[in-house]
């Protein structure tokens, strides 16, 4: 059996499909870990939807900022965003089960005998095991709920839960539990969430701000993290146990596999598509 761990694949089938073929992935033995993000840029969401779905119990997946934004729109709450590539998702038959199924999946999964954790976007450092687990438990619970679009989905937009306190009420933990791990990129010296800049480390211009990875953390280097969402980093992130997988195959750069067992990572270059 392998685990292979895949980057925001953001509907970039045709990338997988290569990526998947070049370690030759097999389903009934293999494990596929995907980081979030399934879709929205690349122009095959749908397939790979569908694609991930019927791998059932032979893929883990942890749900993307783009994945919780599909329920919103789903719901008629918001918008689909006119950069992303949605139509034919939006108007497929399988919606409804797609939308159902992605209800389903976690915020982050564990691998405890490996002691590898995978979110989105991070962990933030001031959280423990217990915490994350807890927290993110919770928002699954949230989504399964028959209100989930007006009690959660509705209420995550927005930059005023960016801080961590125990005294925040239920709501205000989950939409910072869904704010920190999967929209996680710099913090300020207190912890708190910056939302604004996107830009690689070298090129931050706020000398306040510095990437989540690089304070003092409860989980890390204890656990390995495995994490998606900052293509800007390109993977880098100077440390052998932060696995960074978002290497932008949605803005022409590639999508990047990393194969646990060997410690390796494979890659597959954006195919130039009319």
């Amino acid at each position: 059996m392998a685990n292979y761990f895949v980057g925001d694949i953001q509907g970039c089938f045709d990338e997988l499909q290569l990526v998947l073929g070049k370690v030759d992935f097999n389903p009934s033995t293999d494990c596929l870990w995907c980081v979030g993000d399934l879709i929205a840029r690349g122009n095959k969401s749908l397939q790979t939807l569908q694609y991930i779905k019927r791998l059932s119990g032979s893929a883990k997946v942890a749900l993307g900022n783009h994945d919780l934004h599909l329920l919103a729109v789903h719901g008629k709450l918001k918008r689909a965003n006119p950069n992303d590539n949605l139509s034919t998702l939006l108007a497929s038959p399988m919606l409804d089960q797609l939308v159902d199924w992605l209800r389903l999946q976690p915020l982050y999964h564990a691998y405890p005998e490996q002691r590898i954790l995978m979110t989105h976007a991070g962990v933030p450092p001031s959280w423990d095991l217990s915490t994350l687990k807890e927290q993110a438990d919770n928002v699954s619970q949230a989504l399964q709920q028959p209100d989930y679009l007006t009690a959660l989905i509705a209420k995550m937009y927005g930059n005023s839960n960016d801080s961590w306190h125990d005294n925040l009420s239920v709501t205000e933990k989950n939409i910072y539990t869904i704010n920190a791990l999967t929209r996680m990129r710099y913090l300020y010296p207190d912890g708190r969430l910056d939302f604004d800049c996107k830009q690689p480390i070298a090129q931050c211009e706020q000398p306040l701000l510095s990437p989540w990875f690089e304070h003092d953390s409860l989980l890390h280097p204890t656990h390995t993290l495995v994490f998606g969402h900052w293509a800007a980093i390109m993977g880098q992130t100077h440390s052998a146990s932060l696995k960074a997988l978002d290497t932008g195959c949605c803005w022409g750069e590639h999508l990047t596999l990393w194969h646990l067992e060997s410690d390796q990572k494979i890659t597959q270059a954006k195919l130039n598509q009319a």
